[in-house]
C-alpha cells in the first residue's frame, strides 16, 4: 500500500507539472523572441529621428555608430536615391546590410515593418518616410542566439520546480503511507495473535500509538476489540456451558457406580467398574478443563508415552474383542514413542478408532493395530477387514455421522484436530486386510508442531464453504 500511495503521487504530480510547466516553457520561448524583436525594433526607431533630419551617409553612419547593435555590426540603413529615383536598386546602403534587394521594395511598398528569415538569424526590415515621396529602410539584425537566451535557463528553473513537487508529494505520500501501513500492520498483527490464541491482545485506538491513524482503520480497530471481547464472552460462556452439562452427569454416573460395585466378581463385572471409573475421570477433566482460563493453560504441552497407552487400551478392547470372535494384532508398541499430547486426550483418541471399529463392522471382524516411530514423527495405524468406506472425505467431515444409530459424527473429527494439533494428519484409506478400512494418524514430535498444525488448521478454516462441503456420495459407514 505505501509503494502504491508513492506511485500513485508521483504520475498525479508528474501529470500536474507536466500540464503547467509545459505551456510556461513555451511561454518563456516566445516571451524571449518577442523580447528580442522587441529590441530591435527600438534600435530601429532610435535612427528615425535622424533620417527625419538628414539622409547624409557621413551623418547616418555616426548615428548607426552611436547605437549598441550598429556596433556590433548588426544595423544598416538604406538611404532612398534624390527625388525622381524610386528603383529600390537605387538605395545606397550604411552599415552591415543582409536582407535581400526584394524584401527591401517589398518593405517600401508595404510601408510597414516585418522580419525576414536570413543565415544565421532574422532581419527586421523598417521603412521610415524620409519626406513625402521618398523611405528609408532601417535593418536591424537579430541573431539565433538572441531569440533562445534565456529560455534553456527558464527550462532548467522549471525542471527542478517540477522535480521538488515530485520530491514534496513523494514525501507527504509516503509519510502517509507509513501511518496506513503501520496501522494496517498493527491490525493484521493483532489478528494473528487472537488467531494463535491469545485472547488478551488488543489494538489500540487511543493514545500515542494511535495518533495518525486514518478514521476508516480507527474504526477497524474498535470492531477488532469489540469483537474479540465478544469471543472471549463467547468462550466463558461456552466453558461455563460444558462444566454444567458435565456436572450434570455425575447423577448417573454414581448410580452407575453403585451399580457396578453390585454385581460382584467376575471379569465383566470387573471391566464395568473400570470403565465406570475412567468415565468418572473423564468427566472431572473436562470439568477441571472448562472452568481453566486462558492464563491457567501451562506453557508447555504435557506429552507421554503413545506405545504404553496404545497397549493398554489394545488391552481393554482386547477382552470385548474375544467376546465377540475377532482376530487382532498389535505390532510396534514396544519401543517408547514419545507425543506431544497429553495421555487422556491420547488415550480417547485411540478408543475412538477402536471403538468405530466394534461399532461399525460386524463381530468376527479382524483388526490390526500398528505403530510405527521415526525421528520426527510417529504413526499409528489402526485397520479392519470390515466393508471399508466408500467416501473417506465425507467421513471426516465434522457432525456428519452416518454410521447408525449412536452415531454422532465427531469421534475422527476430534482425532484429527488432536493430530492436526502436533502438525501432523490423519487419512482413511483401505486397508490390507480383506480391502477394510485402513486409518492413519500421524502425530509430528519436532518442536515446530503447534505451529505447522495451527497453519494447517487455519488453511481448512480458510477453505470455501462449497469445497468442505464437497459432493458425491455420502459414506457408507460414518466412522
Amino acid at each position: 500500500m505505501r509503494w502504491a500511495l508513492v506511485k500513485a503521487a508521483i504520475a498525479g504530480t508528474t501529470m500536474v507539472a507536466l500540464a503547467f510547466l509545459i505551456p510556461l516553457g513555451l511561454m518563456v520561448r516566445e516571451t524571449a523572441r518577442d523580447r528580442a524583436f522587441a529590441a530591435a525594433e527600438r534600435q530601429a526607431a532610435a535612427l528615425g529621428p535622424a533620417l527625419a533630419i538628414t539622409t547624409d551617409r557621413e551623418a547616418l553612419q555616426r548615428a548607426v555608430a552611436s547605437t549598441q547593435a550598429g556596433a556590433d555590426r548588426r544595423v544598416a540603413v538604406h538611404i532612398p536615391p534624390p527625388s525622381g529615383t524610386v528603383a529600390p536598386q537605387a538605395l545606397s546602403t550604411v552599415g552591415t546590410a543582409r536582407a535581400a534587394e526584394g524584401d527591401l521594395a517589398t518593405a517600401i511598398r508595404r510601408g510597414r515593418s516585418f522580419t525576414v528569415r536570413v543565415p544565421g538569424g532574422f532581419t527586421l526590415l523598417q521603412p521610415i518616410a524620409v519626406d513625402i515621396n521618398r523611405k528609408a529602410v532601417v535593418e536591424v539584425f537579430v541573431p539565433e542566439d538572441d531569440l533562445t537566451r534565456g529560455v534553456a535557463t527558464a527550462w532548467i528553473v522549471l525542471s527542478l520546480v517540477a522535480l521538488a513537487l515530485v520530491a514534496i508529494s513523494v514525501a507527504v505520500a509516503d509519510r502517509m503511507g507509513a501511518r496506513i501501513v503501520s496501522s494496517a500492520r498493527r491490525l493484521a498483527a493483532a489478528a494473528r495473535s487472537l488467531g494463535s490464541g491469545n485472547l488478551a491482545v488488543r489494538v489500540p485506538v487511543e493514545g500515542r500509538r494511535a495518533e495518525g491513524t486514518p478514521q476508516e482503520l480507527r474504526e477497524a480497530a474498535v470492531a477488532f476489540n469489540a469483537m474479540a471481547d465478544r469471543v472471549v464472552h463467547l468462550l466463558a460462556a461456552e466453558r461455563e456451558m460444558a462444566a454444567d452439562l458435565s456436572h450434570r452427569l455425575r447423577t448417573p454416573l454414581t448410580v452407575l457406580r453403585l451399580n457396578a460395585a453390585s454385581l460382584g466378581e467376575g471379569d465383566a463385572a470387573e471391566a464395568t467398574r473400570h470403565a465406570v471409573a475412567q468415565l468418572e475421570r473423564e468427566v472431572d477433566q473436562i470439568i477441571r478443563a472448562a472452568r481453566r482460563t486462558v492464563d491457567d493453560q501451562p506453557a508447555v504441552s504435557v506429552g507421554c508415552d503413545a506405545a504404553e497407552v496404545i497397549r493398554e487400551r489394545v488391552g481393554f478392547w482386547s477382552a470385548l474383542a474375544e467376546d465377540e470372535g475377532r482376530a487382532w494384532q498389535l505390532a510396534g508398541a514396544d519401543a517408547p514413542a514419545a507425543v506431544p499430547v497429553q495421555r487422556g486426550d491420547f488415550a480417547a483418541a485411540v478408543d475412538a478408532l477402536l471403538g468405530n471399529v466394534f461399532r461399525h463392522t460386524k463381530e468376527g471382524t479382524a483388526f490390526s493395530v500398528d505403530v510405527h516411530t521415526g525421528d520426527e514423527a510417529v504413526i499409528l495405524m489402526v485397520s479392519d477387514a470390515g466393508p471399508g468406506i466408500a467416501d473417506p472425505e465425507a467421513a471426516l467431515r465434522r457432525g456428519e455421522g452416518q454410521g447408525g444409530e449412536g452415531s454422532t459424527g465427531l469421534g475422527l473429527d476430534i482425532v484429527r484436530k488432536m493430530a492436526e494439533a502436533t502438525g501432523g494428519d490423519m487419512a482413511v484409506g483401505r486397508s490390507a486386510l480383506l480391502g477394510g478400512t485402513e486409518i492413519r494418524l500421524r502425530l509430528r514430535t519436532r518442536a515446530e508442531a503447534r505451529t505447522e498444525g495451527l497453519s494447517r488448521r487455519l488453511a481448512r478454516a480458510r477453505r470455501p464453504a462449497s469445497r468442505r462441503r464437497g459432493g458425491g456420495a455420502r459414506a457408507a459407514s460414518r466412522r
